[in-house]
């Protein structure tokens, strides 16, 4: 394939819509319409136990971490809190765009709203960056949510575990909407009728900061930026490293989530922080079951799938090889077996266009 164009506005745009890429239909396993549509049942309990512990957990941590200021025993309180603020909101906005996590819908929206100020996403703009997402996943032109373009930048990549780039670029998105601008490529996934709605949450956004900010000059303290703002960086680790995951190392320009998506078993504490997104592959093929479904949905699919990665460290023995061939040869993705008697991978005419695959 050669050299990519990951802009919006590009050639490899035109050439995935040209191509029958964009928009197309996905391979899913086969699952019974019964079975799934219990999988899909949506449920106010886990998602309502699983907030009130997240909340609990960061105002109890923030409350510590304010009293024992400036001490360092204040430290590991604002270590728990920032991956809750920087990582466990990002699992929150994302299943909650979906409308999965809570039966109530105005419990979905609220904790959307929260998760999403946290990670520096206007709401409205990540709505329809994250159905195109899903719609043309890893799709070179299509997708805006690739994490690790070809050939990757690792100096970008490991700043990003400090949410160097993610958080300065949600910033500046954030002050160019509230003065009313919307970028060329924001204006290609959002329509014209949802486009006011970004600029006035991106003013009322800017509020929140410009209090925040005045209120720490007040007291002469960084606190309120520890508290609001600043843990989008210092707790922005598990999110990017689970976020890697997902595609990294995999192939792109593919109708076939078992090719571009990647499951990985994780343990209680990783789970809880990612709610449930390690069964990626699982995800993807059926955005509509809930987070709190999705093991029982991987039991069920599983044999139709490669084999998950066993841990967290082993996702990324495969994954950063592959990155660091990628420096060389663009082409270059992980192609995992699949269990004997699993549908065959879905990349029929595609196949000429993904280049050399890792055996």
């Amino acid at each position: 394939m050669g050299k990519r164009d990951y802009s919006l506005l590009g050639p490899d745009a035109l050439r995935a819509v040209e191509t029958g890429l964009a928009a197309a239909e996905w391979y899913h396993t086969e699952v019974p319409r019964k079975v799934m549509k219990e999988l899909m049942q949506r449920r106010d309990g886990p998602a309502l136990r699983d907030t009130a512990l997240l909340f609990g957990t960061m105002i109890v941590c923030a409350g510590l971490g304010w009293a024992l200021w400036p001490s360092l025993w204040a430290l590991p309180f604002w270590a728990v809190y920032g991956v809750l603020y920087g990582s466990a909101m990002d699992s929150r906005w994302h299943e909650c765009s979906h409308g999965t996590a809570f039966k109530t819908p105005w419990m979905n929206n609220a904790l959307y709203q929260v998760a999403s100020f946290c990670m520096i996403r206007n709401p409205v703009t990540w709505r329809w960056s994250h159905a195109r997402h899903h719609t043309d996943t890893v799709i070179v032109g299509r997708d805006p949510e690739i994490a690790v373009m070809r050939p990757p930048v690792f100096f970008k990549v490991i700043a990003n575990f400090f949410g160097i780039f993610d958080a300065i670029t949600g910033w500046g998105r954030m002050l160019r909407n509230a003065s009313g601008r919307l970028d060329a490529e924001e204006r290609t996934f959002i329509p014209d009728s949802e486009q006011p709605k970004v600029i006035r949450v991106a003013r009322i956004w800017l509020l929140i900061y410009a209090a925040t900010i005045a209120l720490a000059v007040w007291m002469g303290s960084i606190l309120p930026l520890m508290a609001i703002g600043l843990p989008r960086l210092y707790g922005a680790w598990h999110h990017v490293m689970t976020g890697l995951l997902q595609h990294g190392g995999l192939a792109d320009n593919v109708n076939d989530h078992r090719l571009n998506s990647r499951t990985v078993y994780m343990n209680p504490v990783s789970r809880f922080i990612y709610w449930n997104m390690n069964y990626h592959v699982e995800h993807h093929m059926f955005p509509m079951v809930p987070y709190h479904a999705l093991p029982k949905l991987h039991d069920l699919i599983k044999h139709d799938l490669p084999a998950p990665n066993r841990s967290i460290a082993a996702g990324f023995a495969e994954m950063w090889p592959a990155l660091r061939r990628q420096l060389a040869n663009e082409d270059y993705f992980v192609r995992r077996d699949l269990p004997l008697g699993a549908r065959p991978y879905r990349d029929d005419f595609h196949a000429a266009a993904l280049g050399t695959a890792a055996e």
